[in-house]
Formats: structure tokens, sequence, C-alpha cells
């Protein structure tokens, strides 16, 4: 089948079936209903996530952002960055980046015709190797603000692999006013040890989940000036005016936030 794993529980895969797609196979569906099993609403959590890209993306091409990069991207779904930048700033500029050849061939069909936008393939955990692949500098120009999308990646990233020091990596290369935006799982209000044992179901995954604390999460915006709401929980993060705030939402295993890049000698606060 071409490369492709079948038989191995693919993360990129496993989220999309939880997001409703087409794009899965046996052993990711198997997968994500034993992670169900022990989380119940961990498509819920999946679409909540998803929200967040939506309002996360939209604010900062508001903010005047026309350079994205994804990190970390998955399978192409509705409404990507790209769809949602382009409703405000249709000269936005997206890439997407992800370590699944799979996600490359899909990301690379659906794109074709779009000049504005492309899809690379890069592992997180190699910062320096994205920031220097030359489809993505034939698109980013980093003398300019760029907005770096990290939505559910970081905590596939285990603690040996430094994710503060990836970040700081990607945060030295942008310019200030540039933005970072991250969503992370965490074991902050588990319980019942139902997130760490959906989590554990990612042992026989192709990545395995790292929950981390608020704190921890936190650090990765070093550099950063958080936006209100600042690190919050996925449905707390700027919801849509008249929507309805879930229940408990303050309580969700799931941070996010995003960060403007301060400048050198600014602190945190925005103060010079």
């Amino acid at each position: 089948m071409d490369g492709i794993d079948v038989n191995t529980p693919n993360v990129p895969r496993m989220y999309d079936y939880l997001l409703g797609g087409k794009d899965n196979y046996a052993a990711d569906r198997e997968a994500v209903e034993e992670v169900v099993r022990h989380a119940p609403d961990t498509p819920f959590m999946a679409r909540e996530n998803r929200a967040f890209l939506r309002r996360a993306v939209r604010f900062l091409a508001e903010s005047g952002i026309r350079q994205f990069i994804d990190i970390g991207s998955g399978l192409p779904t509705q409404g990507n960055v790209h769809e949602i930048a382009h409703q405000v700033a249709p000269d936005a500029r997206v890439v997407y980046v992800d370590r699944e050849p799979v996600v490359l061939a899909h990301g690379r069909a659906l794109l074709a015709a779009t000049p504005e936008v492309t899809v690379i393939q890069g592992d997180a955990r190699r910062p320096g190797e994205i920031l220097e692949d030359p489809e993505l500098n034939a698109l980013i120009d980093f003398d300019r603000p760029v907005a770096v999308l990290m939505l559910a990646v970081l905590h596939f990233i285990g603690d040996h692999d430094d994710p503060p020091g990836i970040v700081a990596r990607l945060r030295d290369a942008v310019v200030p006013g540039s933005y970072l935006a991250v969503s992370h799982v965490t074991g902050d209000f588990d319980t019942d040890s139902r997130v760490r044992d959906a989590g554990a179901v990612y042992e026989k995954a192709t990545y395995q989940i790292t929950l981390r604390a608020r704190a921890e999460i936190a650090r990765l915006f070093d550099g950063f000036e958080l936006v209100d709401p600042g690190l919050t929980t996925l449905s707390m993060w700027r919801p849509d005016p008249g929507s309805t705030v879930p229940l408990r939402a303050d309580r969700q295993w799931c941070y996010a936030g995003v960060g403007r890049r301060v400048s050198p000698g600014e602190d945190e606060s925005g103060q010079a």
C-alpha cells in the first residue's frame, strides 16, 4: 500500500476519524474507540480544538498577520487554516508542515491550484530543518510577522526532545509582532485517571502522549505576551459572541493560548 502502514494506529488518521473524516483505517478507528471508552468526551474535545483553531486564525488575520506556519497540521479537513485566513485576507500565505507522508500526499493534491499555500514534510522535533526548507522560504518572509501554529502537537513530543527548546528555536526565527498559538492536553483536572488511561492507548500508535501541567505549558510562551484571555481551556478562549460555553469548560483537559512575540528589551506585559 505504497509504504503506508495500515495496521499501526496513525495519529493524524485517528484525529481525522474523531472529526468525522474518511481518511483512516480499521486500526485507527479501533484505537479511537478505545480512547473514547476511557474518555467519552474525546470527539467533543477534538471538535473544540478545531473550533479554537478557527477562532485563533481569524483573530490573527484580523490582527494583521498574513503569514502562517501550521506545524503538525494533520490531514486536510473542513475549515483549514488557509480557508479561514483567506476569509479575512485573501493574500495570506500558509505553509502546512507534517511528518506523515499521507498528510503530504493529501495536502498537495488539495492545494495544487492554490499558489499562496503549500504543504511540506517536516518533523516538529527538528525545527531547524523546517525553517530551512526551501518551499517554506519561497512563501514565508521572516522579515515580516509570522504566526506559528502548534495545535495538539507538542503533547506528542516527549520531554527528552525539549519542547520549550523547540518553541524557542521557532520564536527566535520570527520578528517581534509574530504570534504563537498552542493547544496541549493536560492532566490537571484528571481526578479519575480517564485522560491518563486514554493517553495510554497512544502507546500503540505512531506517537505517544505526554500530559503536562499548566505551568509547563505556560513555559512554551516564554518570550511571548499572552493575549487575552491568556492560557485557558479550549472553549474558554475567546468564544464566539452569542455562543454557549459548555458546562465545566474551565476544567477541560486541553489548554489553549495565543502569544505575541515581544521585542528585545520589552517585557511580556508589552512594556519597554
